[in-house]
């Protein structure tokens, strides 16, 4: 079984590690989304292999008549907690948990919502605002850039109550809000 206070990898190295196509696919993502290694990517689809099997296995399971109630009580589970962590939209299906992509799961990172919302100039400074401690959700400081937020959460980043970043006066500030009119 393991000791319970040990922690375990959350992610699967690739089978092929000299493969050129993902390793350019990756460092791209890495890139973009101001990541601090690959194995950020890695456990972003290791988090979406858990829902594609999940989703396979309702498939398996709809396909007999005599588990109908259980299929639809463990689809909607499955759904509902796709569309709260802001993975799937209204209206969403067994196919669009197939069909879902790495940048679905690096978009609900804090990280990248702290820069997409404006509040940092580039992924890497958010990432660096986020490590420092100048970034809260609902008023509570929050230091891990790999948080992933819900949709209730998302309207509720800010900066955190003691932090210089609140001041209009700091000059990191105004070049701030000077990039993101840029955008």
């Amino acid at each position: 079984m393991g000791y319970p206070g040990k922690n375990h990898k959350s992610y699967q190295t690739p089978k092929r590690p000299f493969e050129k196509t993902r390793i350019e696919a990756e460092t791209r993502l890495v890139i973009e989304y101001g990541l601090r290694n690959k194995r950020d990517v890695w456990k972003a689809q290791a988090v979406l292999r858990k829902y594609r099997t999940a989703a396979r296995g309702l498939l398996a399971l709809g396909s007999n008549p005599a588990h109908k109630a259980q299929y639809d009580a463990k689809k909607e589970e499955l759904i509902s907690h796709l569309q709260r962590s802001g993975l799937l939209g209204p209206d969403a299906g067994i196919d669009e948990v197939l069909s879902l992509k790495v940048q679905a799961q690096l978009e609900r990172r804090l990280q990248t919502l702290v820069y997409r919302q404006g509040l940092a100039r580039s992924p890497k400074q958010a990432r660096q605002l986020v490590t420092h401690g100048h970034i809260a959700i609902n008023g509570r400081r929050t230091t891990i850039p790999s948080y992933r937020v819900t949709r209730i959460e998302e309207s509720q980043i800010s900066y955190y109550g003691t932090s210089p970043f609140l001041s209009d006066s700091h000059a990191e500030k105004s070049r701030i809000t000077k990039a993101a009119g840029v955008r």
